[in-house]
């Protein structure tokens, strides 16, 4: 008998119908010995809807209201799967993330886990039921409801996999595994049969969207064994694990984007000690992330410099820089939308020269102009304007050898077993 943590995204429970074919898949892991106790999300689109309806009344989205109202969405799909596993005559035990141990920082909006308290998860487990946790919340010493950001019910069932000492983690989603790149953009992407926690914690920071970041760095930490496979097949998933068996001949493990990216450019700034700390320690103090950061030659005594932020954070940044335009003087700040960070990534390619200039090529032989670029041992990632992803991400693919046989699979009860 193992101990399984099984985590269900908003695709596999959108529905009432893939709601009780989720509970069909629980009860046959039960059914063959194992314990469970299973993470979901909100069902579908709710997460969305909160939002847009939100937004109807108050556009300023007070950031405690809105975990009050987004924690909601979990709490409806935990209780209506609860019900759909005692309705297959299977005992069944709904909580909270708050009822599971789960507590947090205070960060409204995206809150980190300081604590797991899993006591109650395990009495529920010794008393023979499924438990069915709520991902994405949590709560702070002071009683507060918080959650954990966008895509982190993973995060909550890695964690919890590793606070409750279980054997495997696995996430279904609408894939049957990690790909190469999106299946949605390149029909004949190539499934992943392992992939090492660098190399996928670099596809999630760079835009991959089948795992939240947060929980590969858990799972690399805690050493838990984690797996991605779809819910609506029984195919084999991908394991993702500390270290990955390089595949003949393959430099480039994936392919990655985020056209959540916008560039600022701030022109004519001296060229002064302390003058970049200044400035990007104002942005910091408003707690915007800067990515890439490239500094042109100086010229005068002025430099000009861009570097890279999420896409709603621009009106932000741009503003940060002009409240301390008086005591860091600069010509012009202009900013820039549209684009898109491409990234190639892949343990490979630390021995492997050439590889940065063949994406290069690549993508010039697009006809698209690369604006900024960024490296490190296992990737490179190039800002271009969104214009031609799907070409140029076809391309690279195909340039790479990553080209599978068959046509991947997109999720759909149709090939369901």
């Amino acid at each position: 008998m193992a101990l399984y943590v099984m985590k269900f995204g908003g695709s596999s429970v959108g529905t009432v119908e893939r709601m009780k074919r989720v509970a069909e898949r629980i009860v046959e892991k039960k059914l063959e010995g194992h314990q469970c106790v299973v993470v979901v999300s909100a069902m579908g689109d709710t997460t969305d809807d909160f939002i847009d309806q939100a937004k109807s009344i108050n556009d300023q989205l007070p950031a405690r209201e809105m975990d009050m109202l987004l924690s909601t969405g979990e709490q409806i799909s935990v209780s209506l799967l609860s019900m759909a596993i005692q309705k297959l005559g299977h005992a069944s035990m709904s909580m909270t993330g708050w009822q599971a141990g789960f507590r947090t920082d205070a960060t409204h909006g995206k809150a980190r886990i300081t604590d797991i308290v899993p006591e109650r998860v395990q009495s529920a487990l010794q008393a023979g039921n499924i438990v069915i946790v709520a991902g994405f919340q949590g709560m702070t010493e002071g009683g507060e409801i918080t959650t954990l950001g966008r895509g982190g019910s993973d995060t909550t069932a890695v964690a919890l996999a590793a606070a409750i000492e279980a054997d495997v983690c696995e996430i279904y989603t609408d894939v049957d595994g990690i790909y190469s790149t999106d299946p949605r953009i390149v029909r004949r992407a190539r499934k992943l049969k392992e992939i090492s926690y660098d190399e996928m914690l670099e596809l999630a920071n760079l835009g991959a969207a089948v795992l939240h970041p947060r929980a590969v760095e858990y799972a690399k930490h805690n050493k838990v064994c984690l797996v991605v496979r779809s819910s609506f097949n029984y195919n084999e998933g991908t394991y993702v694990k500390e270290e990955a068996k390089m595949e003949q001949g393959v430099v480039v493990s994936g392919i990655a984007y985020d056209k959540n990216v916008a560039r600022i450019s701030v022109l004519g700034v001296a060229d002064l000690p302390g003058v970049l700390a200044r400035m990007f320690g104002a942005l910091a103090d408003e707690q915007i992330d800067v990515d890439i950061i490239v500094q042109s030659g100086v010229t005068n005594g002025e430099a000009d410099f861009s570097f890279t932020t999420a896409l709603h954070d621009r009106d932000r940044a741009v503003q940060v820089l002009e409240n301390i335009r008086s005591e860091v003087p600069y010509r012009e700040v202009t900013s820039e939308a549209d684009l898109v960070k491409i990234s190639i990534v892949g343990a490979g390619m630390v021995s492997h020269p050439g590889v940065a200039a063949q994406m290069f090529r690549v993508i010039s032989e697009t006809g698209v102009s690369i604006k900024m670029v960024s490296t490190s041992e296992i990737k490179v990632s190039c800002v271009v304007s969104n214009a031609k992803l799907n070409d140029i991400i076809g391309a690279l693919h195909t340039s790479y050898g990553l080209d599978a046989v068959e046509e991947a699979f997109v999720g759909g009860p149709k090939d369901r077993r």
